[in-house]
């Protein structure tokens, strides 16, 4: 297979990923952190997601980064069930996030 081609079929291969892919863009101080990602994984839970109240340690109504560690799969996908950006997930948010398919 010649050079041409190939960049055609690698070009044709990862447009077909991008375009199932989903983006989030959160702002930082020193540029944007993009966060892309192509479906799901192959990680199923092995029960329901913990009730909000059972992660929210100090009771303030938010998960912060240190309480979403006591669910494995929250503190993985904190970026993305921090739907405003704000630093913390709140009950809405959660509940949101883990009705997710």
């Amino acid at each position: 297979m010649n050079r041409p081609a190939i960049a055609l079929a690698v070009f044709a291969a990862t447009g077909s990923l991008c375009a199932a892919a989903t983006e989030v863009r959160i702002p930082r101080e020193h540029g944007d952190l993009i966060v892309r990602s192509t479906g799901e994984t192959a990680y199923r839970p092995s029960g329901p997601a913990p009730d909000f109240a059972s992660l929210d340690n100090d009771g303030n109504g938010f998960l912060d980064e240190r309480e979403a560690t006591g669910y494995a799969l929250l503190a993985n996908d904190f970026l993305m069930a921090d739907g405003n950006r704000d630093g913390r997930v709140s009950r809405r948010e959660y509940q949101q996030w883990s009705e997710r398919p």
